[in-house]
């Protein structure tokens, strides 16, 4: 198993920056990929943007060339940096994580930190 702590959300000016953290704890090497999540009121959660183990990167069209997401596994963290936010980011923000032991792999999730893009 593997604990996820988000932190850094908050409230925003559009066009201004935030950093989120996700602290992992646990079974970190059983880890192969982590994300970023949102879900804003009214909508389904979707995937912000995406690493794996080897640094591959994805990202969700909306925030290309905005946000880019990086880990320190010296530190056993995530980050996403969100450079010049809207007020269309505005969500929870849940870290994911995706664990994989033998042939069975298994999902974890943090409980979400809000972030509140207004002027």
């Amino acid at each position: 198993q593997v604990q996820l702590v988000e932190s850094g959300g908050g409230l925003v000016q559009p066009g201004g920056s935030l950093r989120l953290s996700c602290a992992a704890s646990g079974s970190i090497g059983s880890i192969v990929a982590m994300g970023w999540y949102r879900q804003a009121p009214g909508k389904q959660r979707e995937l912000v943007a995406a690493i794996d183990n080897g640094g591959s990167t994805s990202y969700a069209d909306s925030v290309k060339g905005r946000f880019t997401i990086s880990r320190d596994n010296s530190k056993n963290t995530m980050y996403l940096q969100m450079n010049s936010p809207k007020p269309e980011d505005t969500a929870l923000y849940y870290c994911h994580a995706v664990l994989k032991s033998g042939w069975v792999m298994s999902d974890y999730w943090g409980q979400g930190t809000q972030v509140t893009v207004s002027s």
